[in-house]
C-alpha cells in the first residue's frame, strides 16, 4: 500500500456538524444563501473526455448539476513558466466576468506573465482545470484563474526555488483579496528525488496548507519508480501521478511520495485535473457542512483524504505499492451523503 493511503484513518464517518472554520470556503465567496449553479448541458464537453468519465467527473457534473457551481468564485493560482493572455482561452468572460482575474510575474516582479525565455507550459496548463471556451469545459470550468509566472521554463532545476518561493509569497499575501483557494504548482525538473530537497519553498508551502490553500505539483513524465520531480517531492505539496486514460495502469513517475493517481496521458494535465476536483470538493464541503475534521488537520490534508478514502485502489506492479486513483464523484458522494437520504 503506498505511503500516503497507510495514513488514512478508518475510522467510521460521523454526522457532519457546523462549525466555525478559520479557512476561506465559497459561501464566503459567493454569499450566505446565494444560489451559484451551472446547469450541465449537453452541448458542454470536457476537453479531456476519456479521463474525465474514467476519474469520475462527468458524473459528478450531471449528478450535483443542481448542487455546484463548478467553480464560481474560487480562483486558482497557475504557478507555471507565463502566459500568453491573447489566447481567446484567457482573453474571456464567463458570467460577466474575466476568467483572468489577476496576473503576477514573480521573476521580473511586474504584472506582466508573458512567455519569455523558454517558456511554453503556462498557456494551457489551467485548459483541464479551468477552460470554459465555445462549449468546452475544463473540470472547474466556472473558476476564474491568477497567472503567475515565477520561472523561465516549466523544465526546471531547484535553482529556481528563489522565484518560486516569490510566486508562492505573493499568493500568499493576495490569496484573500483574489479568493485564492488553490494551486497549481506545475514545474517539474525531470530528476528522481526519493525526499524532499531543502529549500526556499518549504516555508510558504507550509503557510499556504496553514491557510487551508490546497496545492499540488505533477510528479514527472519519465518511468521514475525511486523517487518523483521536484517540486512534487516537497512536503506541504500534494504529487500527483498518472494511470493510463481508461485504464487501471500506473505508468510515468510513481513512487511511495505519491499522494494521487489521475487518468491522464501526462502528470502535469493529471495535476491540473486534480485541481480542478479540489475546487469542486471544497464547495461542496462548504455547501454541505461536512465535518471534514474527522479526515485531517487541515482542510487540504482532509480533502485529499476524502479523495483517496473514495478512490479506485490501483496496484502497481513496478513499484509493488497500492496507489488510490481519483473518482470525484464517489468523493462528492461521501460528501453529500446526509442531503441523499
Amino acid at each position: 500500500m503506498s505511503h500516503a493511503f497507510s495514513r488514512l484513518s478508518q475510522k467510521s464517518l460521523v454526522a457532519p456538524v457546523r462549525r466555525r472554520r478559520m479557512f476561506l470556503t465559497t459561501s464566503m465567496i459567493c454569499g450566505i444563501g446565494m444560489v451559484c449553479t451551472a446547469p450541465i448541458g449537453s452541448s458542454a464537453e470536457p476537453v479531456e473526455p476519456v479521463s474525465f468519465r474514467h476519474a469520475g467527473i462527468t458524473d459528478a457534473w450531471e449528478r450535483y448539476r443542481d448542487r455546484l457551481s463548478l467553480g464560481r468564485g474560487q480562483t486558482l493560482a497557475l504557478v507555471d513558466d507565463g502566459c500568453n493572455l491573447a489566447m481567446p482561452e484567457w482573453n474571456t468572460k464567463v458570467d460577466q466576468l474575466p476568467k483572468v482575474r489577476v496576473a503576477w510575474d514573480s521573476v521580473d516582479g511586474d504584472s506582466d506573465p508573458k512567455h519569455e525565455g523558454r517558456g511554453y507550459h503556462g498557456s494551457t496548463i489551467g485548459i483541464p482545470s479551468s477552460l470554459n471556451y465555445q462549449g468546452r469545459w475544463g473540470v472547474a470550468c466556472n473558476n476564474q484563474v491568477a497567472v503567475i509566472r515565477a520561472l523561465e521554463c516549466c523544465h526546471c532545476n531547484v535553482s529556481d526555488g528563489a522565484s518560486l518561493a516569490r510566486g508562492l509569497q505573493w499568493i500568499i499575501d493576495h490569496h484573500g483579496e483574489h479568493l485564492i483557494t488553490t494551486v497549481n504548482l506545475a514545474p517539474v525538473d525531470d530528476q528522481e528525488h526519493g525526499e524532499p530537497v531543502p529549500g526556499p519553498i518549504d516555508e510558504k508551502l507550509t503557510a499556504l496548507r496553514k491557510l487551508g490553500i490546497w496545492v499540488s505539483a505533477p510528479t514527472g513524465n519519465h518511468a521514475f519508480t525511486k523517487g518523483i520531480s521536484w517540486p512534487a517531492c516537497q512536503s506541504d505539496c500534494f504529487a500527483i501521478g498518472a494511470v493510463v486514460p481508461g485504464k487501471e495502469e500506473v505508468f510515468l513517475d510513481r513512487h511511495a511520495k505519491v499522494d494521487l493517481l489521475v487518468p491522464a496521458q501526462a502528470t502535469s494535465s493529471s495535476n491540473a485535473i486534480a485541481c480542478g476536483a479540489a475546487m469542486l470538493l471544497r464547495e461542496a464541503i462548504e455547501k454541505s457542512a461536512y465535518h471534514w475534521q474527522q479526515h485531517g488537520d487541515n482542510l487540504p490534508q482532509a480533502m485529499l483524504a476524502i479523495m483517496q478514502q473514495t478512490g479506485t485502489p490501483v496496484e502497481d506492479p513496478g513499484t509493488g505499492l497500492t496507489f488510490r486513483r481519483l473518482n470525484l464523484c464517489a468523493a462528492l458522494d461521501l460528501v453529500f451523503v446526509d442531503d441523499a437520504r
